[in-house]
C-alpha cells in the first residue's frame, strides 16, 4: 500500500496568527509560519501538501462564497488525495463544517476541520496537537484501504465530532467544541479510538458530487419574554426573506400570542420556510408535545428536531439555494441527509 496523501487547506484563523510587536494584536500569517512551528510534520510517513486559501480569513468574516471555494478546492483535488485537513478559525468553524457536510454530497474521504484557541507559535498552544492529530485522523485507513472516517468532522481537544453536529461552547478553554446530541466519532489519547457504530458510511456505488449553490436570504429570530410585536414585524416584513429560523423555548414552545401566530402564518403563506429550533444545547424540538407549540404547527412551521443552530442555518441555505419547493424543503428538513439529525422512529 502507498503512503496516504493529505492536503492541508489553510484558510486562516488563530492557529496561523502571530502577535504584532508594535500593537500586540494578533494578525494572520501564512502556512510557512505554521509549518515552521511544527517540525513534527516531517516525522509523518505521509505525503503532505499544503494550499493557502488566498489571503487568510478571520473566521468572523466567513461567508458562503468562501464555502463554495473550499468545495471547489476539495473537488479539484479529490482524486489526488486520501484526506483533507482544513485549518479554520473557531468562531464560525461549526457553520463551515455544517455547510460542507451538505455541499460535499456522497463524500468518501475525510475532511477534518481544526484550529486552535492559541496561535501555533505560542508556548502553550493547543494548535500543534490539534493539527497533528487531525492529519493522523485524515490518513487513518482500514486494512483494506478504506478511510476510517469518510465524512466532514471537527477535531478539537482530543475529540473527533461530526461537523454538522458540533457547536462552539467555550471562548477561552481548549475544550471549545461539543457535539451535544450525537456521540463523538473518536477520542485521541495514547491511541486514537474510533467509534465505528457512529461513523457515517455512504453508498460506494454513488459518485461524489460537489455543490456550490447557497441562498443566504435567511434570518434567525430568538424568542424571549417580553418580545415586542413591532420588533418581530420589522424582521418578518423583509421582502427578500426566504427562510426563518425560530429559536423557541424548551421542546419547541412559543408564547401563545395571537399576533405572533398570525404573522408566522402569513409568512408561511408567502412561501417563506420557517424552521423551529430549540434554544437549549441538549435535546430536541418535539412540536405538539405542549399546547404552546401546536399553534406553530398550524402556522406551517417545520420541526428542526435536534439539529444545531449552525446546521439549521446552513441546511436551509443549501436547500433554498437549489430552489426546491416549500413542500420539498419541508420533506428534506425532516430527512437526515448527512447524518445531521436524530429523527423519531417510524
Amino acid at each position: 500500500m502507498t503512503s496516504p496523501r493529505i492536503l492541508i487547506i489553510y484558510t486562516g484563523g488563530t492557529i496561523g496568527m502571530m502577535a504584532n510587536p508594535a500593537t500586540g494584536a494578533l494578525e494572520t500569517f501564512d502556512w510557512e509560519h505554521v509549518s515552521n512551528c511544527v517540525p513534527e510534520l516531517q516525522r509523518f510517513h505521509y505525503r503532505i501538501d499544503a494550499l493557502t486559501f488566498g489571503k487568510p480569513i478571520d473566521s468572523s468574516d466567513m461567508e458562503p462564497k468562501y464555502w463554495a471555494r473550499m468545495v471547489e478546492i476539495i473537488a479539484e483535488n479529490y482524486d489526488r488525495y486520501d484526506g483533507f485537513v482544513l485549518l479554520h478559525g473557531t468562531d464560525t468553524m461549526a457553520f463551515t463544517a455544517s455547510a460542507l457536510s451538505f455541499m460535499l454530497e456522497n463524500l468518501g474521504k475525510p475532511v477534518i476541520i481544526t484550529g486552535s484557541q492559541l496561535p501555533i507559535g505560542q508556548l502553550r498552544t493547543d494548535g500543534k496537537e490539534n493539527l497533528l492529530t487531525s492529519i493522523e485522523v485524515a490518513a487513518a485507513q482500514h486494512p483494506d484501504g478504506r478511510p476510517m472516517v469518510p465524512e466532514v468532522c471537527i477535531f478539537f481537544e482530543n475529540r473527533l465530532m461530526r461537523g454538522n453536529r458540533t457547536t462552539k461552547i467555550n471562548s477561552e478553554g481548549f475544550n471549545a467544541f461539543r457535539s451535544h446530541n450525537y456521540h463523538s466519532l473518536a477520542h485521541a489519547g495514547i491511541h486514537i479510538k474510533f467509534e465505528e457504530p457512529f461513523i457515517l458510511r455512504r453508498d460506494p456505488s454513488l459518485p461524489f458530487r460537489p455543490h456550490y449553490l447557497l441562498d443566504n436570504h435567511v434570518m434567525i429570530l430568538t424568542l424571549f419574554p417580553g418580545i415586542r410585536e413591532e420588533v418581530v414585524e420589522s424582521v418578518l416584513s423583509l421582502p427578500s426573506l426566504r427562510g426563518l429560523i425560530l429559536k423557541t423555548y424548551g421542546a419547541g414552545n412559543a408564547p401563545q400570542k395571537p399576533w405572533l401566530f398570525e404573522r408566522l402564518k402569513a409568512l408561511s403563506r408567502r412561501g417563506v420556510v420557517i424552521v423551529n429550533t430549540t434554544q437549549c444545547s441538549l435535546g430536541a424540538v418535539e412540536m405538539g408535545r405542549y399546547e404552546s407549540s401546536l399553534q406553530l404547527i398550524e402556522a406551517g412551521v417545520i420541526n428542526g428536531h435536534d439539529m444545531t443552530l449552525e446546521c439549521v442555518v446552513t441546511k436551509l441555505m443549501f436547500l433554498l439555494g437549489h430552489n426546491y419547493s416549500a413542500e420539498r424543503i419541508q420533506q428534506l428538513m425532516n430527512t437526515s441527509i448527512a447524518g445531521e439529525a436524530t429523527l423519531p422512529s417510524s
